[in-house]
Order: C-alpha cells, then structure tokens, then sequence
C-alpha cells in the first residue's frame, strides 16, 4: 500500500459504530461504489453486507455480497484483478459507502478498466471504453 492508505484493522467497536450509521435495505446491503484512489474515476458498483464491512475494513481488501451466490464475494477470488482500501466513506443518509481503492487490473468482468462503459454521445449510446484484457483470459476460461 501506498503512504495515503488508510489505517487498516479498526477494533470491533469502531466497526460496530459503523455499521450503525449504515441503512441497509430490506435485504441487509447497501450500495457501494469503487472509486480508483489517484485518478478518481469510477470503477464499480456492488453490493456490501455487514459481514463484507467487517471483512474490507479488517483485512483491507474490498469484499461485497455476491447477490446471484448469495455469498461474500472477495473482489479479484478469480482473476485476481483484487482492490486495495485505501479510504471508506459513506453518504449523509447512510444508504451508500464511498470505497476508495487501489484497483490491480482492470475491475469490470467484461475486461475494462471501469464498469460504466457505455455514455450517450452525440444523442446515441456509445461504449467509450476498450476491453483492456479479454474475459475468458480473466477468468482463465476457454471460450
């Protein structure tokens, strides 16, 4: 980790007043979004249970719950493309953590650097990013 990183490891009180200060919804999440730390740009957006809070801020490597596995789900478990915490933020209203990382790779599973790909441009929908390295080459699968 770099010199700006945050310190890692609260104690469980810390922890718990976090998560106290959260809204998560019926389901027991709240939304995430990734954001690369030295450029700013908008990487992701997932969702965190109160299990991955502890573990991203204990370990310092982002985890989120998996909604279709309905399961933890350590960013980068399979390809390795993982995200460093360097700062957790969340919004006035509790309803959206703000996670600052360092990003290994590209973080979307399509092969770009940032999943929000695709813009309006000049009244038409455009994809604006170049898939960086393919998915099956991620993922170590064969097409």
């Amino acid at each position: 980790m770099t010199d700006n990183s945050m310190v890692i490891n609260p104690d469980d009180e810390t922890i718990d007043e976090i998560l106290s200060q959260l809204s998560f919804n019926d389901k027991g999440l709240v939304a995430a979004i990734a954001q690369q730390t030295e450029t700013g740009d908008v990487l992701m957006m997932a969702w965190m249970n109160a299990d991955a809070i502890r573990e991203t801020l204990t370990t310092g490597q982002v985890c989120y719950f998996s909604r279709s596995r309905n399961a933890l789900w350590r960013k980068g478990e399979q390809s390795g493309q993982i995200q460093i915490l360097h700062d957790f933020l969340w919004d006035c209203d509790g309803d959206t953590v703000l996670l600052k990382v360092d990003q290994t790779g590209v973080a979307c599973h399509t092969g770009r650097k940032s999943c929000f790909f695709r813009a309006v441009r000049d009244g038409k929908v455009k994809i604006i990013a170049d898939v960086k390295v393919s998915p099956d080459e991620l993922y170590k699968t064969k097409g």
